[in-house]
């Protein structure tokens, strides 16, 4: 497609020497786009995060996508919730450097979209108009609550939270009640029988490409909606 483009980029971080790797995917004709931060068990070319790349593109949303430090330097454990806030920061600036005038949603698969949560809640994300949570990790396995959703008060941006029935990390009626809690401001997209991950069950007659439609589907028109 001409005008598209494709490229790798080292986004600065305070603190950390040489920065974190990016990966800038833009249609010719995008209409925002997603900083899209990874979760805690595997970086930005993870194969959910490539799948739902290549087809926001397709959708006409462009992605930034970016490591966290502890990706970049292969550890396992992730980094310190304050260094994740700061490289989330790191990676809204770089994308509004690189795409002035280009609205912007933020946000990602789990703990990166707990991150950029808690980094809005903090301090506004400049130029953010929206977040996007692909499986918000509410709660650990097995122990149902809603404490790390406290901070989502202090979000003055419209959410949209896409979230499985069967996702062991985030009970779906507690969800349903954490976006109710919100007001206007929160927005729930259910998938059906999808676990943290988006997987649904054979017996449900659906496939992954099925469940990632749905997925794209419901990003697409919250982000269209604020940049209207």
């Amino acid at each position: 497609m001409a005008g598209a483009t494709r490229k790798s980029l080292k986004i600065t971080v305070p603190g950390v020497d040489g920065g974190v790797s990016g990966l800038m995917h833009r249609p010719a004709n995008a209409f925002c786009l997603y900083v899209f931060a990874h979760g805690a068990g595997a970086g930005m070319r993870h194969a959910f995060m490539e799948d739902l790349s290549a087809r926001l593109f397709d959708a006409e949303v462009a992605t930034l996508r970016f490591n966290f430090p502890f990706i970049e330097a292969r550890k396992r454990r992730p980094d310190t919730p304050r260094l994740l806030i700061a490289t989330v920061r790191a990676a809204v600036k770089r994308a509004r450097s690189l795409t002035p005038g280009l609205p912007l949603v933020a946000g990602g698969k789990s703990m990166g979209g707990r991150m950029t949560s808690q980094a809005a809640a903090a301090e506004p994300l400049d130029g953010v108009a929206g977040l996007v949570f692909v499986g918000f990790p509410l709660h650990a396995p097995g122990r149902t609550g809603t404490s790390r959703a406290d901070h989502l008060r202090d979000v003055q941006l419209p959410m949209l939270f896409v979230q499985g029935t069967r996702d062991a990390l985030a009970d779906i009626d507690l969800m349903r009640d954490v976006s109710r809690g919100l007001g206007r401001r929160g927005k729930l997209h259910v998938v059906d029988g999808g676990d943290h991950s988006f997987k649904v069950l054979k017996r449900s007659g659906r496939d992954a490409a099925d469940v990632m439609s749905e997925v794209v589907t419901a990003t697409v028109g919250f982000a269209r909606r604020l940049t209207r």
